[in-house]
């Protein structure tokens, strides 16, 4: 059966509620969770040499890309975070070193200040609320991902990584044709890919 943009609209919403709650429980009952996925990413992850990899800043109980991205970052790897800069645009990438001030946007997440350089990554660590085994995510709702993920592909090959909890695993993802799947999902149990 089809389902109409309003019923995928509604299935979103009642799933991000739900999404929500699981994710902040699993954030505080393992709040080690972070370095579990680091050390599996690092064992099982083959990016490929000076790769540029965007990474995030956690908000929200989000599982912290911070270690991993760290860890990167002493194997050679430039590593960028992501800056909004319009409601219905793609996001841009600026290069962020350690000790590099950051400004919280209204929303509260961090990003690099405008002087930054930007840059165009080959590797991108995505944030997300849900996920299944086709590599389908559920965001917040803003498409911020899936335009930049359109945008990047244009230009490159990008390798694009969900990183989340394994709780937050669902059967089935609902989607829209917007909804662009990840390479990669990295929890603290396991990384899989299609």
């Amino acid at each position: 059966m089809k389902t109409t943009m309003p019923d995928l609209r509604q299935q979103k919403r009642a799933l991000r509620v739900l999404l929500q709650e699981r994710r902040a429980k699993a954030a505080a009952e393992q709040p080690t969770a972070h370095n579990l996925l680091h050390d599996l990413a690092l064992k099982q992850l083959a990016l490929p040499d000076s790769a540029i990899v965007a990474s995030y800043s956690a908000y929200n109980n989000e599982m912290n890309p911070a270690p991993l991205a760290e860890a990167l970052r002493a194997r050679g790897h430039t590593i960028a975070l992501p800056t909004i800069t319009g409601k219905d645009e793609a996001l841009l990438f600026r290069r962020y070193d350690v000790g590099d001030r950051l400004e919280a946007t209204a929303h509260g997440i961090l990003e690099p200040l405008p002087t930054a350089p930007t840059v165009i990554p080959d590797v991108l660590l995505v944030p997300l609320l849900g996920f299944d085994r086709r590599r389908h995510r559920l965001g917040y709702g803003g498409g911020f991902y899936d335009r930049t993920l359109a945008a990047l592909r244009r230009q490159k090959p990008i390798l694009a990584i969900g990183l989340g909890f394994a709780c937050q695993e669902l059967p089935e993802v609902p989607t829209g044709p917007h909804d662009a799947p990840l390479d990669k999902i990295a929890t603290e149990i396991e990384i899989f890919e299609g």
